[in-house]
């Protein structure tokens, strides 16, 4: 017996497909997502990547609060404290 299809897509002229939004959602998946594409036998299967993006870590990492505001001054002189702690002779 054959099933119904989640959703569907249509290739553009460019080669690309549109995720619908069902299919987005059962994966979990949003902008800057990676998919994986494997040959399982005869179908062609589609999955999300083991990879995440910075705002998957982002959104694990301080999920129950929101990051603290930072300055661009903030963040450079945070870069500068890493590089000099990093490269310090020792």
């Amino acid at each position: 017996m054959k099933t119904m299809p989640l959703a569907h897509s249509k290739l553009t002229a460019q080669g690309q497909i549109s995720v619908p939004v069902d299919v987005r959602r059962k994966l979990g998946i949003g902008p800057g997502s990676i998919l994986e594409w494997d040959e399982e036998g005869d179908k062609i299967v589609v999955r999300r990547s083991v990879r995440f993006s910075s705002e998957d870590i982002h959104r694990v990492l301080f999920a129950d609060r929101a990051p603290k505001p930072r300055t661009i001054e903030d963040m450079k002189k945070g870069i500068q404290r890493h590089i000099r702690k990093r490269h310090a002779r020792r």
